[in-house]
């Protein structure tokens, strides 16, 4: 593939399963991306494809979703963390379903992670190459929502989930170069998000030492939908491709019943085959 054609993953939490199957129809007929965008959710399942580990995202999360401290509310209420962020960022890569860094750090692939700086509000972006051991690190800022996981400190500044500031990462992709972008959404076409209103008043008190998250949460839903016009104008002028779920099959982004979560990555794969020609055409027009 050309080196001016992006691979943009949005977040979403346990929805996120729709993106492990595009990507696992990616691995199976040897697509690559050379250049990769991601926050959240996106970002992680971007690293098993980079690594060209077949069958990780699925083992990573939906084997994982009925482990008892996965997704814990009894963890929330003593450490403040609702996912257990030390067994999916810590334990599960490098003992329980060991990560490939060999391969990811020696791909040629770029992938490029975003995190939300808490006190300015803005996007701030890592390739894989300059992270290193820190990689996990980031990826778990990346992933971490305020109000259900603690920020994360990073050479002096203080990171929560990239998908907070720029919930698609299309505008990172067109900065990087490319020209032409596959993005890979994990909500259904028509949906709007509401603007946050219950529990803004909490979150300022909470959140009082950081402006910029406050000022970009109360923003968020505005920023989601000019993203998701923008891609909708982009898909128009044949910039864009856009791979997304036809249903959701009542999946929500802290979704634990393993059937609905298959069901949804088994439809991730199925959209990608569907739109394997259509990718073709994309890609070589």
């Amino acid at each position: 593939m050309n080196n001016e054609t992006g691979l943009v993953l949005e977040g979403g939490g346990m929805r996120g399963v729709f993106t492990s199957g595009v990507l696992e129809y990616l691995l199976d007929n040897e697509i690559v991306f050379p250049n990769v965008v991601g926050v959240s959710a996106g970002a992680c399942n971007a690293a098993s494809y980079i690594s060209r580990q077949r069958g990780r995202n699925k083992a990573t999360t939906i084997d994982y979703s009925d482990h008892p401290e996965y997704i814990s509310f009894k963890r929330l209420f003593k450490v403040g963390e609702l996912f257990n962020m030390d067994l999916i960022f810590d334990q599960i890569p490098n003992v329980e379903n060991p990560f490939d860094y060999e391969a990811f750090f020696g791909s040629p692939q770029k992938l490029y992670v975003g995190v939300t700086d808490c006190i300015s509000g803005d996007t701030v972006y890592y390739e894989k190459q300059q992270l290193g051991h820190d990689f996990n690190l980031l990826l778990r800022a990346s992933s971490s929502l305020p109000m259900v996981a603690p920020p994360i400190t990073y050479k002096d500044r203080t990171y929560l989930d990239g998908g907070i500031s720029d919930p698609i990462p299309i505008n990172h992709s067109i900065e990087q170069g490319n020209k032409k972008h596959v993005v890979v959404l994990t909500q259904q076409k028509g949906y709007q998000k509401k603007p946050a209103k219950r529990g803004m008043w909490y979150f300022r008190r909470k959140f009082q030492q950081f402006p910029g998250l406050i000022d970009i949460v109360q923003n968020r839903s505005k920023i989601y939908n000019n993203t998701l016009a923008h891609i909708e104008q982009l898909e128009r002028e044949g910039q864009a491709l856009v791979i997304r779920p036809e249903s959701l099959f009542n999946v929500t982004r802290l979704e634990r019943k393993r059937d609905r979560l298959e069901a949804l990555y088994d439809h991730g794969y199925y959209q990608m085959k569907q739109h394997r020609e259509e990718l073709e055409r994309f890609i070589e027009a």
